[in-house]
């Protein structure tokens, strides 16, 4: 199954983010949804598409860009809200390199919930664990922003807080020379994602990856 975005490029710091989906977890039978589910991805994709169909519409809204293009062809936006209150708030969405909106991440924080969620009809087995650590942007060249992130051991190699990074964390991680070159961070905590695409997908809209959208040649493999 499709990790979220944000998961993907957490394991490209590895072995500081050592992690995946947790093993526990029962898979879902496939990417397509079933009929109980079908609703929910019909709402949202309508829904999300009418207000967040352009990166702009999604700045307005709180949502900041965190990642490069990954290897779905998907570029992360998130509100750092980290608990979606109804299927109106994705605490991510994701645009490809043209603007469009493809797709959207749910969160409910793991504190909040020991188990997998049930929530708008979905299987529980289709949220997956992902677990806490750092996304930062940082100054580069040209006007450039360079993303990044750090898990719990290069934190607890500069005894920095999980919870509460900040731009002298970026700095003490040999990520940034000075203070003034972050551009953003903040943390990512303990959460149950649930990835969905709202564009059409024949692979269902919970796939991995959606063959309708090719990723362009700057896009990173990050797994």
């Amino acid at each position: 199954m499709k990790f979220s975005c944000a998961l993907i490029l957490a394991l490209a710091f590895a072995p500081s983010l050592a992690f995946g989906a947790d093993p526990a977890a029962t898979p879902a039978p496939d990417g397509h949804p079933t009929a109980t589910e079908q609703p929910f991805i019909s709402k949202i994709s309508s829904d999300l598409q009418a207000r967040f169909a352009t990166t702009d519409a999604a700045v307005k809204a709180g949502y900041i860009r965190f990642t490069d293009e990954d290897s779905t062809g998907a570029i992360s936006y998130a509100n750092r809200q980290w608990t979606s209150a109804d299927p109106a708030h994705p605490s991510q969405l994701w645009y490809d390199v043209n603007g469009r909106l493809i797709g959207a991440d749910f969160s409910v924080l793991q504190a909040n919930s020991p188990n997998a969620p049930s929530l708008w009809g979905v299987q529980a087995s289709r949220w997956q664990k992902i677990p806490a650590h750092v996304h930062f942007g940082v100054a580069g060249p040209n006007g450039t922003t360079v993303y990044g992130g750090a898990g719990p051991k290069s934190m607890a190699a500069i005894n920095g807080d999980m919870a509460a990074p900040t731009p002298a964390t970026v700095v003490a991680l040999g990520k940034a020379k000075s203070a003034d070159d972050v551009r953003f961070v903040f943390a990512f905590p303990a959460i149950w994602d649930l990835i969905v695409w709202v564009v059409p997908n024949p692979s269902g809209a919970f796939a991995e990856k959606n063959p309708n959208v090719i990723p362009s040649k700057n896009a990173k493999m990050q797994m």
